[in-house]
């Protein structure tokens, strides 16, 4: 066995120095030599011949020599694997380090478009996900968050389809048009921010939950703080959008909702954290009840709510009551010069409100229309007692035993205690200039009323990662803004959110990436345009209408990136690399000339574990990231063939003359 086998196959027994296939993570190791980790140490000593070459023995102790260590596993040829002989013939490395591993770095751009500080340990490697960490320099992150081209644009009307021809403005220069982009959310955040800083009213996010079921699938040993990298980035540039009265509300799973509320903590300031809204979202049956002996069945997800940093104003909510409060137990006729009090359930039965001879004045109350419609009707004269009256001992009437007392215009005492009228427990159920007077409660921080199942025909689309029910975001919609407010999602997903905003005469800006097809946004929206009958269009009498603006973020390696993710084999990805190679921005380090023996390695790659997918790696490892959109100060380069109409489009929409 060769030393360096020997090395290898040494190092392989400490686990965090392999990825998931069982290959040798070099940087990893690398890390550990650096802090003289003890582990290693230990590891390295118990081998004969380990010891001796990498070990200097002085006064019968045995002294680590951690430069020859590393110099050596740093050697182009220590794992002249495949993967690594690819790396170096197309220039992934300068000299004999790896990009990433050289000085002059400052962030990081991995899977998902996050940007991270950092990243000199590399645990990241040990992901296997189509999109790894990348190095980007600091003017590329700067160019990265730039405005970007706009195309494809199209109006959406009752009509039908029609030309955009120019952009609606208030008097203050703000954009009044509804807006659904596609495109990469942190982009196109950066892209909207100089034309809404400030003017966003509510957003409401439903991103991906990091539970490993949705597609944030990253390894366990870099998923949580990519997740929260991912969200951080998106975070601050969307407080810049919001007003200062503004609200943002997060939705999440117990898998990351605390350190979700301590990275907006952050963010916003702790000061500006509303509540946390719980609600149940699911029930204990099915599937989940196999788990009860193992954990506490999970029925809730969490809305975090904070406020920017302006004067909250909030429009309360009432839940409608089904169930009858049975305190309230007295009947008082308020308008007789008596003011006898007597039982609320013997006068009932007395002057026989109820035809059925089994009613019971009990929880289950309300369910009886005859006495639903008398309680309703009489709320002023029907009472519960409360407490004691403050000025009890300096109001001689109230002293007065078993008597009610009128001690202030309204308001009833009996034996010194405060007699509360059922009309305080009847309030306005419904959104927004909708609402009905109905027994009900002030909706608080958990919410249990609200259906999360049968909502596959809500909008007429069927999204495929669970949509949330339109009666959610009308209630936050109502609750945080007023009719022309503007409300954005940037995780549209089905496009719930720009549907109700769209019914209730919110503006809305939507943001996504993602294609569904027959179940996309623009789908839905058109439905609601079109006179949508689902979701909360009863509630609201909604009958159609309106408009709203598509358009695309102009995609260059984008492009690129996509087709070689959809890619299913070898052959495939090296039609990709030739057009890449051709037409495509590639980092500054790399040749567009393809070696024919690097050719080869790539192909033998294909024999490994996972081969395809280290494949699909190198080859966007190629890509610049910091193009894959066009950027607005490139909209007049002909390589990118952008219209005249599209020119003048995205001047109207930047307000550039």
């Amino acid at each position: 066995m060769s030393f360096v086998i020997r090395l290898t196959e040494l190092l392989k027994t400490d686990p965090r120095f392999t990825d998931e296939v069982g290959d040798l993570l070099i940087s990893a190791v690398r890390d550990c030599a650096w802090r003289i980790d003890h582990t290693l140490v230990r590891l390295l000593l118990s081998d004969e011949a380990v010891k001796d070459k990498f070990f200097d023995e002085i006064d019968g102790y045995w002294v680590f020599n951690t430069n020859t260590f590393i110099e050596y596993i740093s050697q182009k040829d220590f794992l002249d694997n495949s993967y690594t002989r690819f790396r170096n013939k197309i220039g992934l490395t300068i000299g004999d380090e790896y990009i990433s591993e050289r000085g002059e770095v400052a962030l990081a751009f991995p899977y998902k478009d996050c940007v991270l500080e950092g990243g000199q340990t590399k645990e990241e490697e040990k992901r296997k996900e189509l999109f790894f960490n990348e190095v980007l320099a600091e003017d590329e992150i700067n160019q990265l968050f730039s405005p970007k081209v706009l195309t494809n644009f199209k109006r959406y009307t009752v009509e039908g389809e029609q030309t955009v021809t120019d952009f609606k403005r208030d008097e203050n220069g703000v954009i009044r048009e509804n807006l659904i982009i596609k495109g990469n959310n942190l982009i196109a955040l950066h892209t909207i921010k100089e034309q809404f800083r400030g003017q966003v009213k509510l957003i409401y996010i439903d991103p991906p939950y990091n539970t490993g079921n949705d597609t944030f699938g990253y390894n366990d040993n870099f998923n949580h703080s990519s997740w929260l990298t991912f969200m951080k980035n998106r975070l601050n540039v969307a407080k810049d959008l919001l007003a200062p009265s503004g609200v943002i509300i997060i939705h999440c799973d117990f898998v990351e909702d605390g350190y979700l509320r301590v990275l907006m903590d952050d963010i916003f300031g702790r000061e500006n954290y509303i509540n946390s809204i719980a609600i149940r979202d699911s029930h204990p049956s099915g599937l989940k009840l196999s788990a009860r002996e193992k954990t506490i069945i999970k029925t809730k997800s969490t809305m975090h709510v904070y406020k920017k940093y302006g004067e909250l104003h909030i429009n309360p909510i009432y839940q409608r009551r089904y169930e009858w409060d049975t305190h309230f137990n007295s009947y008082i006729d308020v308008n007789s010069k008596q003011l006898l009090k007597v039982s609320l359930s013997d006068y009932v039965k007395e002057n026989t409100i109820v035809k059925d001879p089994n009613f019971r004045l009990d929880e289950k109350a309300l369910l009886n229309n005859d006495f639903k419609e008398f309680a309703f009707k009489n709320r002023h004269k029907i009472f519960q007692s409360t407490k004691e009256i403050p000025e009890y001992a300096k109001i001689e009437s109230l002293k007065q035993k078993d008597v009610v007392i009128e001690y202030s215009s309204g308001e009833y005492a009996y034996n010194g205690r405060r007699l509360s009228p059922l009309s305080r427990s009847i309030y306005n159920v419904g959104f927004d200039g909708y609402e009905v007077e109905d027994f009900a409660k002030l909706l608080c921080d958990f919410w249990d009323d609200v259906d999360f199942n049968n909502l596959q025909n809500e909008g007429g689309v069927n999204f495929p990662s669970a949509k949330k029910p339109e009666i959610l975001l009308a209630r936050l919609i109502t609750m945080f803004t007023s009719k022309g407010d503007i409300v954005l999602d940037y995780h549209l997903g089905s496009g719930t959110t720009s549907a109700v905003a769209h019914k209730m005469e919110r503006q809305y800006i939507g943001i996504e990436q993602m294609q569904y097809g027959e179940n996309d946004s623009v789908v839905r929206l058109k439905n609601v345009i079109n006179g949508d009958k689902t979701g909360i269009s009863k509630n609201i009498e909604w009958k159609g209408g309106g408009n709203f603006i598509f358009c695309d973020l102009v995609q260059y390696n984008q492009a690129f990136l996509a087709s070689i993710q959809e890619s299913n084999n070898t052959e495939q990805l090296l039609t990709i690399w030739q057009d890449i190679a051709a037409n495509s921005f590639l980092k500054w380090y790399i040749s567009p000339e393809i070696p024919e023996d690097a050719i080869n390695d790539f192909i033998a790659l294909s024999e490994e574990v996972d081969g395809l997918e280290k494949q699909k790696k190198l080859l966007i490892e190629l890509l610049d990231k910091n193009q894959l959109y066009v950027n607005l100060s490139e909209i007049d380069d002909a390589q990118f063939n952008v219209s005249e109409e599209d020119k003048a489009l995205n001047r109207a929409f930047y307000g550039e003359v």
